[in-house]
């Protein structure tokens, strides 16, 4: 589904450029016509698809549930209707700016002037640097073009080999479960989402996995891919385990891109495109947003210092400030960072950052599968992690957006509703 497009090598003059068309991209772009900014906007994208959701892609869209046109934000419609000239299966390569204004080329040769620059441009998947990547039946899931041929393989694959156990992987995972493949999860670390939650999460969400009957590798390392036939069909570990294979899934994390940045001599670190709470760069005059930018911590709360975070709530939350800053009406990027992951018939929900606690409090029934794990740092609420308990995760929400606190002692009583605990209002910016 792409908006009609100019021919290339046609000038196009657009006081905005929003280069990227994902999440944080038409975020923006819509952000801006809600605050009134009517100036012309051209919105980049390198894929063939106009802007889409993404987190269905390893979820419903995999499984067959999620119809593919229901997966795209916009109709070419609404882009004529705002103003808004969308370039599909572009990437841009060249660019260059001054204090009023600047040019960008795509790849089909297109110039692109512009006076307001924004970038968007998410992030790639990490590759496996292993003997064997090349083969087929290798896969990794950030596309709808990348989910198109993975599922019809998984329905049809005995043995499936998951490398990684981030939320992407384990997803998959599940979804080659549902499938009746035989499935086997490598993690290099020490735990699945290790990054991401606490400890008692990423245990409970091992053995959750393991009933369902998936294998899963902990502190193991793929050396290398073997194959027949230019086709994938094992996965070696440096220990000398030899795992079967039909289908083989990376999902070993993203490298935020951060080209055009270092183009523009913009300030950019491992992490990503260095902004500051209004989603500003270091030259003052363009914004970024989303996968590809790092910046203050927008909760307020636990670990102070840098953070990139990848979810739909975070890149469409910075987004919007970024929005308001090329509209002039800057305003910081604050929000409660939120996540969700389906996981067969699991449903993991998450709000705050727990990074930082020195106290965690499980109410409910690890057991049942049915409870929540809230993280605290000298006393102060910083993230809730529920499953199987929506009632929990939404007052815990709900309270640390209200800049609230529930007691610890008193979260553990699973007979209380927590939304009867919220308490006191507290600085967030505190601690």
């Amino acid at each position: 589904m792409a908006a009609e497009q100019t021919e290339p090598g046609e000038a196009l003059v657009g006081p905005t450029l929003v280069v990227g068309a994902g999440q944080a991209g038409i975020s923006l772009v819509t952000a801006l016509r809600e605050l009134g900014d009517d100036q012309p906007v051209v919105l980049v994208g390198d894929e063939p698809e106009s802007p889409y959701e993404r987190p269905p892609l390893s979820k419903t869209y995999l499984r067959g549930e999620h119809d593919r046109a229901s997966l795209h934000f916009r109709d070419s419609g609404w882009f004529a209707e705002h103003g808004v000239e969308l370039l599909t299966g572009e990437a841009v390569v060249d660019i260059e700016r001054g204090p009023t204004g600047g040019r960008a080329v795509t790849s089909a040769g297109r110039r692109v002037d512009f006076t307001r620059l924004a970038l968007t441009t998410g992030a790639a998947n990490r590759s496996l640097p292993v003997e064997g990547a090349q083969l087929e039946g290798l896969h990794s899931v950030r596309t709808l073009a990348d989910a198109d041929r993975l599922a019809p393989e998984l329905r049809t694959a005995g043995h499936v080999v998951v490398i990684g156990g981030g939320f992407i992987g384990l997803e998959v995972a599940a979804d080659a479960r549902a499938e009746g493949a035989s499935v086997t999860v490598v993690e290099a670390a020490e735990r699945v989402l290790g990054r991401a939650v606490t400890a008692t999460l990423s245990d409970f969400v091992r053995e959750a996995h393991e009933r369902r009957g998936t294998r899963i590798l902990l502190g193991a390392n793929v050396v290398r891919l073997t194959g027949r036939g230019g086709r994938v069909t094992g996965v070696t570990l440096a220990d000398g385990t030899e795992l079967r294979a039909d289908v083989v899934v990376v999902g070993i994390g993203a490298v935020p891109r951060t080209e055009l940045a270092d183009q523009l001599g913009l300030a950019v670190d491992p992490a990503g495109i260095v902004v500051d709470e209004h989603a500003r760069t270091s030259d003052g005059l363009t914004v970024a947003a989303g996968d590809c930018a790092v910046g203050p911590n927008p909760f307020g709360r636990g670990l102070p210092g840098p953070t990139r975070l990848e979810s739909v709530p975070h890149a469409t939350d910075q987004a919007r400030a970024a929005a308001a800053t090329l509209a002039g009406q800057p305003t910081a990027y604050a929000a409660v960072p939120w996540f969700w992951s389906d996981q067969a018939d699991l449903r993991l929900q998450m709000a705050g950052l727990p990074q930082g606690a020195d106290h965690e409090v499980v109410r409910g029934d690890v057991a049942a599968e049915r409870f929540s794990v809230l993280s605290y740092r000298n006393g102060l609420l910083l993230a809730v992690e529920s499953v199987g308990s929506s009632a929990d995760y939404l007052a815990v929400k709900r309270a640390l957006e209200k800049g609230m606190t529930i007691a610890a002692d008193a979260a553990a009583d699973s007979t209380v509703p927590l939304k009867r605990l919220i308490s006191r209002p507290v600085d967030t910016r505190s601690s």
